[in-house]
C-alpha cells in the first residue's frame, strides 16, 4: 500500500521549512531523514525495492515543495511523471536505520528533468537512483523552459553530461516494448 500519511507528512514538513526559509532553488541538493519502518521491510529483513522507488517519490516532493516548483503546480494546474528510472543498490538497509536521502537536479532537456537521488545510512551510501522526469499541463509533458521561467530560472542552463548523458542515449536505443 502506498503510504500516504508518511507522503502527506513530508509534504506539511516541507511547508513548515519552506515558510521558515528554508527553500531550495533548482540548483541545491535536497535532503530529509527518515526511519525503514518495518512496513518498508521484506521478508529478507532489509528495505524492500519497491519502497526504495516508493520513499525517492517523498524526497522529489520535498525537493518540489522547497523549490517552489509545488506552489507552481497548482497554480498552473501542472502535474509530474516519471517516465523512466534505472537505480542501483550497495549496501541494504535494515529495519529502524535512520535514512538520509539526497535530492538534486542532474541536467535538464527541452523536455525532461533528469533527478538524481541517493539514501544514505550512517553516511554510507545505500541506493542511488536517476530518474527522467516532466511536468505535465492536460496530460502531456511540457517544455522545461516553461517551468523554469514560471520558476525565475529561465536562464538557466544545465545540460546533461557525463553518464547522465550516456543513460539517456542508451535508453533511445532501447526496443519499445523490449523483445522477450
Amino acid at each position: 500500500m502506498y503510504p500516504f500519511i508518511r507522503y502527506t507528512s513530508t509534504i506539511i514538513k516541507s511547508a513548515i521549512k519552506a515558510k521558515r526559509g528554508q527553500t531550495l532553488s533548482f540548483r541545491d541538493t535536497g535532503e530529509i531523514e527518515f526511519y525503514c519502518r518495518l512496513t518498508d521491510i521484506d521478508n529478507f529483513l532489509e528495505m524492500n525495492n519497491g519502497r526504495v522507488l516508493t520513499l525517492y517519490d517523498m524526497g522529489r516532493t520535498d525537493f518540489a515543495v522547497r523549490s517552489g516548483l509545488g506552489t507552481q503546480l497548482l497554480k498552473q494546474r501542472w502535474g509530474l511523471v516519471v517516465a523512466g528510472s534505472t537505480v542501483q543498490y550497495r549496501k541494504r538497509i535494515r529495519a529502524f536505520d535512520k535514512v538520509t536521502m539526497k535530492t538534486h537536479i542532474a541536467g535538464f532537456d527541452e523536455r525532461w528533468i533528469y533527478i538524481e537521488q541517493s539514501m544514505w545510512v550512517k553516511g554510507k551510501p545505500c541506493s542511488s537512483a536517476l530518474l527522467r522526469t516532466g511536468v505535465t499541463k492536460g496530460g502531456k509533458v511540457i517544455e522545461t523552459a516553461q517551468v523554469l521561467e514560471v520558476l525565475g530560472q529561465a536562464d538557466w542552463q544545465l545540460p546533461p553530461s557525463g553518464y547522465v548523458a550516456e543513460w539517456i542515449e542508451s535508453d533511445d536505443d532501447r526496443p519499445w516494448p523490449p523483445q522477450c
